[in-house]
């Protein structure tokens, strides 16, 4: 076998020219999207008052398999992609294992994720369709910070609610997005009737993904010119992410390499998503098998403790309901620094495969999760973020079971992104001030008992 360098690197003609949608392949196709009012499936027209026009087909097409990528997006991920394959010869080796790791690295560009590869699709098409601006929510800030980019390549305007923590933690983040042009508020806030009723019910809280995306969808529909754009879990943003897998099984098909592991965080879906996609399609076809792991925090197990039930994608019950694991639209997670894992559900996508048994799911500690980062860090060289730290620690952890097996496996993971924004966890990680917090079966009851009566259809 041809020597495997450290960092594999496609050339601009090797780049995906179609993004990859693994719906087409699924024999049980994610439930459709309801509409809150009717229960019944959303139309296209209805979706098209939130979303753009060309986001909306591409979110009900679960029949087509590639979609062309358009030009002038190709041309802006020129300035980022093809992103490196790394093969972890340094890990491997302070790991003493026969496991073979291999690493796909998105933080090369200033967003410092994988969020880019959605963020300019979505501006993009809000740009064609003649619309002044966006507004979206973001958790950790890479979201936002991806958005903001693009905007303000395409000159529109943005705006964003950010989760109220992650606002306080990381104002960074929040600096970098006002660097780019977009205006930012913590949610939930005052400015909105959503945060405002929020607020009421919940005084003091440190906020969610749904608060914030309840925020920011009422401002898109109550001011025109605007649309919502979203970050992860829905059927679009994983269609746009697959540049990450289709680049990563390029790589390592130019070295007759097959993973037998596939790990990533997960979140809302759109990092893990959009890393399995070509593998899974594999399977589903019968060509290829795989194990596919997603990694969660225990704060938010939406797949390891939550319900496959059609919920509202907000807390303020505004969205359409989706079919997916959800721990409830109330349940607000406690304040972890993995602000982008911190959503109360998961792309109905991924659920719908995990409900399959195509995929598992594990649930791992915040401490835990520093633990992985800070000794990856001092190996590999790279400071990760923490929503990427999550599938460090389960490719460490698989990696040690093949040395206390002699398995010589294949491990690939998803790095999403850097940490150099984060810096604040991990201060109190090595100060001794961070701790794990595991909601109780009364805690996920709350957000249980929110959950809507199943509808019939």
């Amino acid at each position: 076998m041809q020597e495997i360098p450290y960092k594999i690197y496609l050339n601009e003609d090797e780049m995906p020219k179609q993004w990859y949608n693994v719906r087409a392949d699924m024999k049980n196709k994610p439930a459709p999207l309801l509409n809150p009012a009717t229960m019944q499936p959303m139309t296209e027209n209805e979706l098209s008052a939130v979303f753009c026009k060309e986001l909306v087909k591409q979110e009900l097409d679960d029949k087509t398999a590639y979609f062309d990528i358009p030009q002038e997006i190709l041309d802006f991920y020129k300035m980022y992609r093809p992103s490196p394959l790394v093969r972890a010869y340094c890990l491997e080796k302070k790991l003493q294992t026969p496991a073979k790791i291999y690493y796909k690295f998105e933080g090369n560009n200033t967003s410092g994720s994988h969020k880019l590869n959605s963020a300019i699709a979505q501006a993009y098409y809000a740009k064609m369709q003649g619309l002044r601006g966006v507004t979206t929510e973001t958790g950790a800030g890479q979201w936002g910070t991806a958005l903001s980019m693009a905007t303000a390549y395409l000159g529109l305007d943005c705006k964003v609610y950010m989760v109220k923590v992650s606002y306080e933690q990381k104002p960074f983040r929040r600096e970098v997005m006002r660097t780019y042009g977009a205006s930012v508020t913590p949610s939930p806030s005052t400015q909105t009737e959503v945060g405002r009723r929020i607020l009421q019910k919940h005084p003091g809280t440190s906020g969610s993904l749904g608060c914030a995306i309840s925020e920011a969808v009422e401002y898109a529909t109550t001011h025109d010119g605007y649309r919502y754009v979203l970050g992860s879990v829905l059927n679009q943003v994983l269609l746009h992410q697959s540049v990450i897998g289709l680049e990563s099984k390029a790589a390592l098909d130019k070295y007759g390499v097959k993973p037998d592991i596939i790990i990533g965080c997960a979140g809302g879906g759109s990092n893990l998503g959009g890393l399995i996609s070509p593998f899974m399609g594999e399977k589903l076809r019968g060509e290829a098998d795989y194990r596919f792991i997603a990694v969660e925090p225990a704060s938010c197990p939406s797949f390891t403790r939550g319900r496959f039930a059609y919920d509202f994608c907000d807390t303020g019950m505004v969205c359409p309901l989706a079919k997916m694991y959800t721990l409830g639209s109330s349940f607000i997670p406690s304040a972890n620094h993995a602000g982008g894992l911190r959503y109360h559900g998961m792309s109905s996508i991924l659920s719908q495969l995990y409900h399959d048994g195509l995929m598992e799911a594990v649930s791992v500690e915040q401490t835990s999760v520093f633990e992985a980062a800070e000794y990856f860090a001092r190996t590999e060289g790279i400071l990760p973020a923490p929503e990427s730290s999550h599938a460090i620690r389960a490719a460490l952890d698989q990696a040690i079971k093949c040395r206390e097996t002699g398995e010589e496996k294949t491990i690939l993971f998803g790095l999403t992104g850097t940490g150099y924004f984060d810096m604040l966890a991990y201060e109190k990680f090595h100060d001794g001030q961070m701790s794990d917090y595991i909601p109780t079966d009364e805690d996920l009851k709350h957000g249980f008992d929110g959950i809507p009566a199943q509808p019939e259809i």
